[in-house]
Parts: structure tokens; C-alpha cells; sequence
């Protein structure tokens, strides 16, 4: 019976897993025709009929697909996925996978409306953090009314989005609330029943608490545009849109039936087309959707658009948002390659880096990239001596100031190759007599098979284009781009906002500057986002005359200094590495500073000069300044500024448009975020509520792990004791349950204990942050090495390998990880499948043959790297020493792995500001210097410190004889103490302040036969003690910061090791590099020391 029952039980399966291969089979086929069929079809702006019901059918069967059959689809495919199907269902369950996320990234492309019937709504899923909607928003959309339909006769007040934009009293109102009123604001100089029965485009901007609308009424018949503006602010201390991302919906002409509106914006389902545009910067799509409510595309079909009627040239162009590529096949359909080749591209970007075309035959390559703004050409067609570069060595044309530059590159007579810009000759250069032998090329980025092949050494980076191309030729030539097959993931148009350049990241020396006409102390108000790690630095400047107004960092708080008149955040704590909005304001009766809405304020003693107006422009700076101040610029990010001129309206500044810029990259914000957790929801915690609805019907049954949008931060103070003596605490701010390594190649963890079932089931979840190209995250193996496992780090991509007999199973990820983000890695190894999966998001998988011989392995399981000499036969060797980053979570077969058998160079996973210098934590650790360093019968050694504790071992040597020099601190003061085989001798000093006090300090030691002399700073004492005189030089080992118990005599009453940084070390005046010590044992951190 019990054996029928199974055999029951496998048919049921066997049936399932059949049926769930059919489903994907059928399923996939259809979806990936939709992908191309969007990426041809729906961009095509001249609208012949065949490719519009293409798109209109293509875009309903998309609809159905990603709201119906896929989330379902997937739920049965995990749960067939759980009873080791077959390889070819876990390579069609992979091939979905990819096939849905590309047709969401094509998805946010799709520029076509959606007709809106009054009762149907669309919930968008924005690609932006809600983070970034705080201090500004800005985001434009295309509206046509369906005027015929006689709802609107019934009531004529619609809604349009939330937040918050709908149509009251015949007024289009833009609606905003930060916490207290609604601001309402009408155009009412345009009267909704005036407005014309094509497409119109809609702009809603905030910048804190200022709101403004814009509508643009096109001409279908010439370059003419009606336009309209209205403007608002909110009147009370607000200016931050607090949005909780797990809460924060997005619903686009009417909401579902259970949810419930503001008062303001209840109001009736908007009927006629809508279109998005964009949403701070990012382009967005209705298509790219969470969910749709009441919509069928077949029978109400979108509305089309003439898509040249908002561009005054009238020319193509093609906005690329790094993402996608375009790709143009077979290019001598359109011309031949001759004696003289030729290809022609304008590009407009902000960016300081990004591909802009690549062609690629076997190892054959042509590639033309953007470097710093300058470009950059290397090529090869089979030359002998290697690869061709012709680069803007002298910066000639910097073509990242967001203007379009026209590009020539010229191949004439097959020898030489010529860069042109703007007409202008930049740069030549000559090879080997060689024609190009290359069929196709890809324009602003490649696939990333191409990205990741043969060629992706001679490839500076594998960054897309973000910007705008048009004009693209071959022989002069041109090419739609958007007709070619294969082109992904660009869209039509250039959008100015995706062009600004509204954030600028300074590097502690760099600044940009303006002159406008402006009176910052007069009346006045302004306001940026900024984000650091460094607790001081200046962040803006203005002066007029003898009178400053300047907003800086002092020791984590915000200082504003207007005139004199000094206020300071009661906050010490905004150098977190998190974004914070500073808003000032300068009025006849009161100076304001608020940050993140916490205001303070003092009274204005200038009150005669206030609202005066300067006599012309005026210069003011951000981010630091050449000028002479106290503080030191900044290191950070500022974003999202903004002022009040005295010509012309509120709004965000465009750091392009300044006339000085030194140093400072307008473009990304390498600040690394504070740690955070990636929360993975399962099963049915997606029921949350949001707004005010009780539950959300249809929710996506989709149970994938995405990353929460409001990822929530591990960060804690960890052991945060201080020494009553010490002015820093004894543990600087770590992430709790995070170790850091790297600093020496073998940095890492071992552990002994590994699970009996490890060989049949292994599963290995950590999570992980680095900026490393490369280095060893994880390793095991048996002792010849054979049989092994590893998951490192290459080229910033994450590789799981391990064998199966002979075999070798690699899985590579596509993105690259060393962003210096938190990342939740789980890598397993089944009977015949390897799984890595990244995020909760990205699965990879790889089926491998079964192996007969049993897969053994022993002790120790390496973490963070691996002793000297493992590894390099499985791994290339940059791989194979220890990777520099955090790591937390480890978890093997569920269950938590802490306590490790022994640590050489790991710390806690610190946070806040570093520099040069060797930590060495209160866990205890210690360094032993290489053999080319010893301490004899006369030396001179130097050192700084910075304690942490006031007791610790500083320095110690031992030789076998027992003869001892021993440095230690007790108390504050520092003693040498020393027995030369005759006796102990010793000799201290007491500093009149704290050694303690969160300075550096400098200690040498000099001795010279029996004479000993200690500096500490400059204080100093010596000691003569006995004469030896059959005293000899011993090498022997050499411990900074700690020793071994069993190396301690009982006469050393100091035994715990040195808890804090030491740095510039020197013996004899020769350079200590600990990095390359005999050994760093414990919780030591070379060459990274917090500053706080």
C-alpha cells in the first residue's frame, strides 16, 4: 500500500511538473515576440496601422500576461521547483525569469497612452526610491480628453493621479500636502473646456515647499507652443514629502473601488488618454505597472501621438537611460566599407562615463567610450602588435556639459583612424594596413554576453550610455534606430529634465560656483539635500563685502553663519551617510536654519540691511570655496539646491549651467550608504495595507523576494563602553553581527564545525558590501583540494564555483556588486543543480551530470579568505586573496554560523569616516612584524596612536633566553620595561594631558646597549640599567599591539592588548608596512583606521 501511495504521489508530480513545462513553454514563446514587438513597434512615431494594432494587441496581451497568468505561473512553478524537476523545466523556469524582468525594463519604455474610461485605474511601479521624492518632485505627463463622452457632461471634475493632480471647476489643480494643508494650485488662466482634442503635456514640479504646474499646448501644424504657468507654496514650516516606501502607492486615473482618496482628490475616474513621461529624471511608463484596474487595451485602444509635436527641431533623437542599447545589423545594407569609412553620431549627456559604440568579431574589436567626459577609442582587427588607443589626451572636447556635440570617427585608406568632433580634428592615429571586419555595430551599450566576453578587458567599464543620441550614420547613411531589430530598451525624444544636472559629489578639494543676481542677506530663502561620511566641511558660501553667509559641517552638526549670527543643529549625527534637506532662510526680523523640518532660529540684528539689493551679481559657492575660510571643503553630495533670485522664479538649480567647476563630478554620488538589510517577504506578508484601504484586491501573487523599497538599517552602536579616561568610545559605531576584512591577503575566518549533512545538502546564505574587483568571500574543499567550493569575487561580479568529479560548475552574475551596498547572497549545491541567488532577485542556476564518487570535504570553512597557498588551484589567483568589505548573516542549512575556530586581520564592520592607520579592535588581535624587522642591542623605533583604552600592550619582544622588551600603556602613562638577561629595568612617562583624548600622539623609544631613552610626545625620561656584557643581537619575532598570554612573564602586570589605531611606524627610520606583516591574528584592521 505505502508503495502505491508513492508511486500515486510521483505521477502527481511527474503530471505537474509536465503541465507547469507546457504553461512556460506556452508562456514564454508569446512573451518574448512581446518584448520585441514593444521595442519595434511602439516607439514607431509615424503610426502606420499594421505596427499601431501591433502594438495596441501587443501591449493588451502584456496587460494580461503580467496581471494574470504570470504571478499565478510562477507560484506553481516554485512549487515544482521544490520537487527537483527535470533540467529543462529549471532552464524554462529561468528563461521566464529573464523574459519578465526585460519586459519590465521595456516596459518603462513603452510611450504610449492609455485610454481611460472613468472607472479604470492604473497603479505605476516608479523605478525611483520614494527617498528621492522628499525635498524634490518633478514629473510631466501627456493628457487628451475624451470631451464626447457624456460622463463628463454629469460631472466634469476628475481625478488624474495621486499625488496629486485632477480636474476641478474646468481648472486643471495641482494638489500637494507635506504634512499639515493641501496646497491647491489652478491654472486657471487656461480653462480645461478651452483646451484642444489632441495631446497636451503637463509638468508639476516641487522644490521644498514651492510648487509650480506647467502646460505646454503644441500646434500640430507648425514649431508653435501655447504655455502656461501657475505657481504655489506651502505656508506652513514643512518642506520634506514624507512617503513611507512600504505605504507608498502611485495610481494613475482612478484608484481601486476599496481605496480611499484625500478629500481634495475625491473625486470621479479621469476619461480620456493618458501618456506618463517622466518622474524625476527617470522616464516611466504606464506599462511598467503594479497592477491595472476595469483596463482592456483591445477594446479601448491607446490614443496616438504625434511625437515630433513637443520637439521645436523636429529632428529624431533617443534618449538612452544606461539600460538599454541600440543595435544596427548588417550596416553595409545602407553603405559599403571603402577606402575612406565613416561613422557619425551626436550624442547630449551630463555623465562622466558611458559606451557609445562597440563592435565586436570574435577577439576583434571596436570600441568608442566616454571617459571623464573626454572620449576614449581602442580598437584591434588582428593588428600584431595589439590593440589601438586614440583618446583626447590633451582634453580637446569635453562632451559631457548636457549640449549636443556631433562625433566623427573616419577609417581612411584601412591605416589610419581619425577622431572629429564638432567639425574639429582632435586626434589621429596609425595602424597596421587592416580593413574593418565587422558586420554590426551596438550604439550606447551592448548585451551583457557581449559585455562579459573576451573583449571585456580592453573595455574601461561596461556602463551604458545615459543621454541623448540622434543622427546616427554610416557613410552618412542614416539609421532609425528604433526600426532596427534587436534595439532595447530606449525610447523617443529627449527630455530636458533627464539632462540637468541636479547633483554634484566633491572630493574634500573641489567646488562649483555662480554668479547670479541674488541677495542671500537680504530677504532670502534656500534650501539642498547633502549626503557624507565626514563630520566637517564647508557646504555653501556667500559673501557680500565683510558680510558671509555660510552653511558648513562642524563634528556632524549643520552651522549657519549669516553676518556673525551663529546657528547650529541641536543634531550631531547628519554625517551618516544618508540624505538630509537643509532649508535657510533670511527674513528683516529672523535668521532660520531647519534641517529635515527641525528648525531653529535667532533674531536678525542686521534688521537696517535686510531686503536690500546688491549692487550687481553676486558669486556664491557650493561645496567648498578657493577663498580663505575656516572650515575645510566639503566630501559628500549636494543635491536638489534651490534659491530665490531676484529674477527669476524658485526652482532646482542645474549645476551644469555654472560657470566654475573644480574638481567636482556632477554626475552620481559614490557616498556609500549607511548598511541596510534587504527585507525578504514571503508568503503572505504582502497583504500590508496601504493609504487608507482595509486590504488591496488582486494583489500580485507573485511571491518572488523583491527588495523592499524601505530597505531598514541593521546600523547600531555595538558595545559602545567608553573609558571614564578616554574621549572616544572604546568601539566606534558598527553594524551588529558584521565582520570586516581584507587589508592583508589572508585576511578571513575559520571554523571547524561543519554540519554532518553538509555533503548531501549545502546551503550557504551571507549577506555581503564591497567596492573589491576581486577577491575570496567564501571557500572549502577536501585536502587536496578536489573536491571544493567557493563563491569570490571578479571583475565586480559574484561567482559561485565548485566541482562534480572533473567538472567544474561556474555561475557568474550579469551585474556587477561592488557598489559598496548590502547584498543577501544564498548559493546552494543540489544533487544535480547549482542555485545562486542574489537579492532575492536575480536567480541563476546550472544544472550539472551526477557523480557516482561521494563529494567529501574538511575542515576549516573559510570566510573572507583563505590561508596562504589555498585555493590557487581552483581559483585565479586575483581571486584567491582575501576581498575587502563586510560581511554579516552567514547562515549554512538555516541555521546561524558565529563563533569562528580562529580570526586572522577581521574586525566589526565599522561605519563612519576612516583613514590611514591600523585598528586594532577591543576584541584583541596583534601584528608580528616580517623577519627583516628585530629589535637587538640598538634600535630607534617610532610610532603614532590614538587610543581608544587608556591600558594596552603597545610593542613586545621575546627572545628564547627570556630576555624581554615590553611597551605598554596603564592608566595614561606609557612605560619601556626590559630585562637584558642581568635584570628588569624600566622607564615611564606621564603626559600632562590625556594620551587618551581622541589626538595622535608620537612615541619613540631609543635604545643603545643598557641606555633606554622613551619620548612621548614631548615629554621625556631614560633609564640606564645594568651592563651586560656577553649581550648578543637575537632575531626574534616583534608583537605591536598585543602578545600571546604564554609569551607574558609574570612581572608584566599589563597583559590586554592596545585598542585603538597606530600609524606611521618606523624602526630605525625605515617604514613599517604592516600589510605585509608575518602575521595579523585577531581583530585587526591594516591600513583602515574610523576616525570617530
Amino acid at each position: 500500500v505505502e508503495a502505491r501511495e508513492r508511486l500515486e504521489q510521483a505521477k502527481l508530480q511527474t503530471a505537474e511538473a509536465v503541465s507547469a513545462t507546457t504553461a512556460v513553454t506556452q508562456a514564454t514563446t508569446p512573451m518574448g515576440e512581446n518584448v520585441k514587438l514593444w521595442s519595434q513597434n511602439l516607439q514607431d512615431f509615424q503610426h502606420n496601422s499594421a505596427a499601431y494594432d501591433s502594438a495596441v494587441h501587443s501591449a493588451g496581451d502584456a496587460v494580461q500576461k503580467l496581471t494574470e497568468v504570470f504571478p499565478q505561473l510562477l507560484d506553481k512553478l516554485r512549487r515544482v521547483e521544490q520537487k527537483a524537476p527535470a533540467n529543462n523545466v529549471s532552464s524554462s523556469i529561468q528563461r521566464i525569469r529573464e523574459l519578465i524582468a526585460q519586459t519590465r525594463s521595456v516596459a518603462s519604455k513603452v510611450q504610449v497612452s492609455m485610454m481611460f474610461g472613468g472607472q479604470s485605474a492604473v497603479e505605476v511601479n516608479p523605478k525611483i526610491n520614494v527617498e528621492e521624492l522628499k525635498s524634490f518632485t518633478s514629473m510631466s505627463l501627456y493628457i487628451k480628453f475624451d470631451k464626447d463622452n457624456p460622463q463628463l457632461a454629469a460631472s466634469p471634475d476628475r481625478f488624474i493621479f495621486y499625488i496629486g493632480l485632477a480636474i476641478k471647476n474646468d481648472n486643471l489643480v495641482y494638489i500637494y500636502n507635506l504634512g499639515g494643508q493641501d496646497v491647491e494650485i489652478p491654472l486657471d488662466a487656461k480653462p480645461v473646456s478651452t483646451w484642444p482634442s489632441y495631446f497636451s503635456i503637463i509638468k508639476i514640479g516641487r522644490i521644498g515647499r514651492h510648487g509650480k504646474m506647467f502646460l505646454t499646448v503644441p500646434s500640430l501644424s507648425s514649431t508653435a507652443e501655447e504655455k502656461f504657468i501657475k505657481k504655489g507654496e506651502v505656508l506652513g514650516p514643512s518642506s520634506l514629502l514624507n512617503l513611507e516606501p512600504e505605504n507608498a502607492v502611485f495610481y494613475v486615473g482612478g484608484v481601486p473601488a476599496d481605496f480611499q482618496l484625500p478629500p481634495s482628490l475625491n473625486l470621479p475616474g479621469f476619461i480620456g488618454c493618458l501618456e506618463l513621461a517622466t518622474l524625476n529624471d527617470e522616464v516611466i511608463s504606464l506599462y511598467n505597472f503594479r497592477h491595472i484596474y476595469n483596463m482592456d487595451t483591445t477594446r479601448s485602444p491607446p490614443c496616438a501621438r504625434n511625437k515630433l509635436a513637443f520637439t521645436q527641431s523636429r529632428a529624431v533623437s533617443y534618449f538612452f537611460d544606461g539600460s538599454g542599447y541600440a543595435v544596427a545589423r548588417n550596416i553595409e545594407r545602407r553603405g559599403r566599407f571603402s577606402q575612406v569609412t565613416r561613422f557619425d553620431i551626436e550624442v547630449r549627456t551630463p555623465t562622466d562615463s558611458g559606451l557609445i559604440l562597440l563592435m565586436i568579431n570574435g577577439s576583434m574589436f571596436f570600441s568608442l567610450e566616454m571617459h571623464d567626459g573626454f572620449l576614449h577609442l581602442r580598437y584591434d582587427f588582428g593588428f600584431s602588435s595589439g590593440p589601438v588607443l586614440l583618446e583626447d589626451s590633451m582634453k580637446k572636447a569635453q562632451i559631457n556639459d548636457a549640449r549636443f556635440h556631433e562625433i566623427s570617427i573616419i577609417y581612411h585608406n584601412s591605416k589610419k583612424m581619425i577622431l572629429v568632433v564638432d567639425r574639429r580634428h582632435i586626434k589621429s592615429v596609425d595602424n597596421e594596413r587592416t580593413a574593418m571586419p565587422f558586420t554590426d555595430i551596438y550604439i550606447g551599450g551592448a548585451p551583457a554576453e557581449i559585455l562579459q566576453s573576451s573583449i571585456s578587458s580592453h573595455l574601461a567599464g561596461s556602463i551604458g550610455f545615459k543621454g541623448c543620441m540622434k543622427g546616427f550614420q554610416f557613410q552618412k547613411k542614416d539609421f532609425n534606430l528604433l526600426e532596427e531589430p534587436g534595439t532595447l530598451g530606449i525610447s523617443y525624444g529627449c527630455p530636458e529634465d533627464s539632462l540637468m544636472s541636479r547633483k554634484a559629489y566633491f572630493n574634500g578639494e573641489s567646488f562649483i560656483a555662480s554668479s547670479q543676481k541674488v541677495s542671500l542677506l537680504g530677504e532670502f530663502e534656500g534650501g539642498f539635500n547633502f549626503q557624507t561620511l565626514q563630520p566637517n566641511g564647508l557646504l555653501f558660501y556667500y559673501s557680500e563685502g565683510s558680510d558671509v553667509l555660510s552653511i558648513s559641517m562642524d563634528r556632524g552638526a549643520v552651522v549657519l553663519n549669516a553676518s556673525g549670527t551663529k546657528i547650529q543643529s541641536p543634531d550631531r549625527n547628519y554625517n551618516d551617510g544618508k540624505t538630509h534637506f537643509i532649508m535657510t532662510s533670511v527674513t528683516s526680523e529672523r535668521y532660520e536654519l531647519t534641517v529635515d523640518d527641525k528648525k531653529q532660529s535667532k533674531k536678525n540684528p542686521a534688521k537696517d540691511r535686510a531686503g536690500k539689493s546688491p549692487d550687481g551679481v553676486k558669486k556664491f559657492y557650493f561645496g567648498g570655496s578657493p577663498l580663505r575660510t575656516q572650515q575645510a571643503n566639503f566630501t559628500g553630495c549636494i543635491s536638489n539646491a534651490y534659491f530665490t533670485r531676484l529674477d527669476r522664479e524658485v526652482e532646482v538649480e542645474d549645476f551644469q549651467q555654472y560657470s566654475e567647476k573644480v574638481q567636482a563630478s556632477l554626475y552620481g554620488c559614490p557616498v556609500e550608504s549607511p548598511p541596510a538589510a534587504l527585507l525578504h517577504k514571503k508568503g503572505k506578508n504582502s497583504s500590508k495595507a496601504k493609504g487608507h484601504r482595509n486590504k488591496k484586491v488582486g494583489r500580485d501573487k507573485d511571491k518572488i523576494s523583491q527588495p523592499s523599497v524601505g530597505v531598514k538599517k541593521l546600523h547600531q552602536d555595538v558595545n559602545m563602553q567608553r573609558d571614564p579616561h578616554c574621549h572616544l568610545p572604546m568601539n566606534p559605531k558598527a553594524t551588529k553581527h558584521a565582520y570586516q576584512f581584507g587589508g592583508t591577503a589572508n585576511s578571513r575566518q575559520e571554523f571547524d564545525q561543519i554540519p554532518k549533512d553538509f555533503t548531501e545538502r549545502t546551503q550557504f546564505s551571507i549577506s555581503l558590501k564591497t567596492h573589491s574587483s576581486h577577491g575570496m568571500i567564501f571557500y572549502i574543499s577536501d585536502q587536496k583540494e578536489t573536491n571544493f567550493m567557493a563563491l569570490f569575487v571578479a571583475h565586480g561580479r559574484l561567482i559561485f564555483m565548485f566541482n562534480s568529479g572533473h567538472q567544474k560548475i561556474r555561475i557568474k552574475s550579469q551585474e556587477k556588486y561592488n557598489d559598496g551596498l548590502w547584498h543577501n547572497v544564498i548559493f546552494m549545491r543540489g544533487k544535480n543543480i547549482g542555485r545562486l541567488i542574489i537579492d532575492g532577485l536575480r536567480v541563476l542556476e546550472e544544472p550539472f551530470g551526477g557523480n557516482a564518487s561521494p563529494w567529501q570535504v574538511t575542515k576549516p570553512l573559510y570566510i573572507g579568505g583563505v590561508a596562504p597557498g589555498k585555493a590557487v588551484k581552483n581559483i585565479q589567483i586575483n581571486s584567491v586573496y582575501s576581498f575587502s568589505g563586510c560581511l554579516s548573516n552567514l547562515q549554512l542549512n538555516g541555521r546561524s554560523v558565529t563563533s569562528a575556530s580562529q580570526t586572522f586581520s577581521v574586525t566589526p564592520c565599522f561605519e563612519g569616516p576612516v583613514e590611514a592607520g591600523t585598528y586594532f579592535s577591543s576584541e584583541g588581535g596583534y601584528v608580528v612584524l616580517d623577519e627583516s624587522f628585530s629589535l637587538g642591542l640598538k634600535f630607534e623605533v617610532v610610532f603614532e596612536i590614538r587610543p581608544r583604552s587608556s591600558s594596552g600592550i603597545l610593542l613586545h619582544g621575546h627572545s628564547v633566553n627570556g630576555e624581554y622588551l615590553n611597551m605598554h600603556m596603564r592608566n595614561g602613562q606609557v612605560t619601556v620595561k626590559l630585562n637584558n638577561g642581568i635584570r628588569d629595568f624600566s622607564t615611564s612617562v606621564t603626559l600632562k594631558q590625556s594620551l587618551c583624548d581622541g589626538r595622535w600622539h608620537r612615541i619613540a623609544v631609543i635604545r643603545d646597549a643598557n641606555v633606554v631613552q622613551l619620548d612621548v610626545d614631548s615629554e621625556v625620561n631614560h633609564v640606564v640599567g645594568p651592563l651586560n656584557p656577553k649581550a648578543m643581537d637575537h632575531k626574534e619575532p616583534v608583537f605591536i599591539g598585543g602578545v600571546p598570554e604564554s609569551l607574558l612573564t609574570s612581572s608584566l602586570t599589563t597583559r590586554n592588548s592596545f585598542i585603538g589605531c597606530i600609524r606611521n611606524f618606523m624602526i630605525d627610520e625605515k617604514p613599517v608596512s604592516f600589510s605585509k606583516a608575518a602575521l595579523v591574528s585577531g581583530a585587526v584592521s591594516i591600513n583602515t583606521c574610523p576616525a570617530a
